[in-house]
């Protein structure tokens, strides 16, 4: 009996011992399309607060990539999180078309569950896509009693941070304006989120977006003829009276376009560390915030444009504002935040070419039609499923019927994707499961196929080139990302809190390293992580 004893308070005192070293809360911040440069760029407006505070008291990982195709949000919050890429964790886009139902579907859409605190289908979401633990679900399969919150936007950004245990994950419902989940997670909203969205929601926060600098102290111009004009506006300029906009619109998405989203989620972030307690018990928590709002201003308007300057000035202060109150409350030894970006993002191609620049766009809708004759003459049947993000489908049920040789079907749409402006190179996605090459690219693409849910046959566009359909609106303005070259790979990645002090690192890492590298200073429980530890960052036992 007394060597029974013995073990339980040998078994509790190491986990105590384990324990003291950890932080009290841990931080994961994700902008939604954040290039590296943004913080040179616009750094000179930021506060001393916000990014410069943690760049001057933190680790400043220069040159932070990913290293898998393509660049979306999905993808880039499953791999921050997981520690793996595409291949791995099967979060391969947005979305993709499902061979089983042949229809698109989202990366958290979810048919089984239901919204709670909506009826909108906005609350149809999980993470049961998502193929690999999160290093959220490893703090908690470690620390039983640690908490793990998620919020953002959009809910891609909350569901996948969260992982399959996450004790509330939180996302905007454009339908009423407020934070809503899912029955994944639970049967109703706890008390304190439903007495914030009463006062705190979409009606409350929109104003009137003007800059927050006197005009000389923006780099951007106001009026570019590459920046989408919103519905009740004539030109793409302040001010932007959100409200209004709304109102015309009858949408939300005016609104979330809007720096005001990003003090709402701010705010949101500060009332869940409050109502949930986190930090405050015996085990390390955490929370995850997806800041969505420069995204979708960014698709709009461009990187180079002065509402994405005001957009990062702001952001700044909520950073700052979130800093303050962490560390007022835990104090900076017991905080371990990191911030990062999930992709950024090319510059809007047609200022490319009106500068002399390599950029274009590709019409991708043109050319699937261009190959679905292509089949027809060949074999008498059209033998393309559909698209999606570059990943071409075929139908098997017609290959299968039809007893025409898959590869042979392949090898003539190659052929004819050869040599087209704008396209780079194509690869056929039996060769990315067992890829031998030294091309980047090539390698890039294998880490973001997955075999069940990927196309059949894969292209990479030229640099500065862009996907485009007939039906996308103003197709010249405006940007996106996804590539694997450098604009949309390079991101921020600081860290801030513990015993960490000044550091600058400069060589190439991959966003893997970020779950790996936190796995090892939590001490977790070995996961699937496949980056690399980050050694500067973790202190010697």
């Amino acid at each position: 009996m007394k060597k029974i004893y013995l073990f339980i308070f040998l078994t509790l005192g190491s986990i105590a011992y384990c324990q003291k070293d950890l932080p009290k809360i841990i931080v994961g911040i994700v902008v939604d399309q954040m290039c590296y440069d943004y913080l040179n760029r616009f750094g000179t407006n930021f506060s001393q607060n916000g990014f410069n505070k943690i760049i001057n008291e933190g680790a400043h990982l220069k040159n932070m990539h990913y290293n898998y195709i393509p660049t979306y949000t999905g993808p880039g919050h499953a791999s921050i999180y997981t520690g793996t890429t595409p291949d791995h964790h099967g979060i391969i886009a947005n979305d993709w078309i499902q061979r089983e139902t042949r229809t698109q579907v989202n990366c958290v859409g979810d048919a089984t569950v239901y919204g709670i605190g909506s009826n909108s289908l906005y609350g149809q979401s999980s993470p049961h896509r998502l193929s690999k633990k999160t290093i959220t679900d490893m703090l908690k399969e470690t620390y039983p009693e640690s908490k793990v919150v998620s919020v953002s936007i959009k809910d891609r950004g909350a569901v996948l941070p969260g992982g399959q245990q996450s004790d509330g994950s939180y996302w905007f419902d454009y339908s009423n304006g407020t934070f809503i989940t899912s029955s994944f997670y639970m049967s109703e909203l706890p008390c304190w989120l439903d007495k914030f969205n009463k006062k705190n929601n979409a009606q409350s926060y929109a104003k009137v977006w003007e800059p927050l600098l006197n005009p000389e102290a923006y780099s951007a111009e106001d009026d570019s003829p590459y920046e989408r004009i919103l519905r009740g506006k004539t030109k793409p300029i302040f001010p932007y009276d959100i409200k209004q906009l709304c109102d015309i619109s009858g949408s939300l998405t005016p609104f979330t376009t809007s720096p005001f989203a990003n003090t709402l989620l701010t705010d949101l972030a500060l009332r869940a560390i409050k109502k949930e307690k986190l930090g405050k018990g015996s085990s390390p928590d955490m929370l995850c915030i997806s800041y969505s709002s420069p995204d979708i201003a960014g698709h709009a308007f461009g990187p180079d444009s002065k509402e994405i300057e005001d957009m990062y000035i702001r952001l700044d202060l909520e950073l700052a504002r979130l800093l303050n109150s962490l560390e007022r409350s835990f104090g900076k030894s017991n905080i371990l935040l990191f911030l990062t970006a999930d992709h950024g993002v090319v510059p809007v191609p047609q200022k490319l070419i009106d500068d002399g620049e390599k950029g274009g766009y590709v019409f991708i809708d043109q050319l699937i039609n261009e190959l679905r004759n292509k089949s027809i003459n060949a074999f008498g049947v059209d033998f393309i499923l559909g698209q999606d993000n570059l990943n071409i489908y075929l139908d098997y049920q017609k290959i299968t019927s039809s007893g025409v040789d898959k590869e042979e079907i392949l090898n003539l749409l190659e052929l004819n994707i050869k040599g087209k402006k704008g396209i780079k190179q194509s690869a056929k996605g039996k060769e990315l499961e067992k890829l031998e090459t030294d091309d980047g690219l090539l390698k890039m693409l294998s880490k973001g196929f997955y075999p069940t849910r990927s196309g059949d046959l894969l292209l990479i566009l030229e640099h500065g080139y862009l996907p485009k359909t007939n039906l996308s609106v103003e197709p010249f303005k405006g940007t996106s990302h996804g590539s694997g070259y450098a604009y949309d790979t390079h991101v921020p990645c600081l860290w801030y809190g513990m015993d960490l002090e000044k550091i600058e690192i400069t060589r190439r890492l991959a966003i893997t390293d970020i779950s790996t590298t936190l796995s090892k200073i939590l001490k977790l429980k070995k996961g699937q992580e496949t980056g690399t530890e980050i050694k500067e960052l973790i202190t010697a036992d």
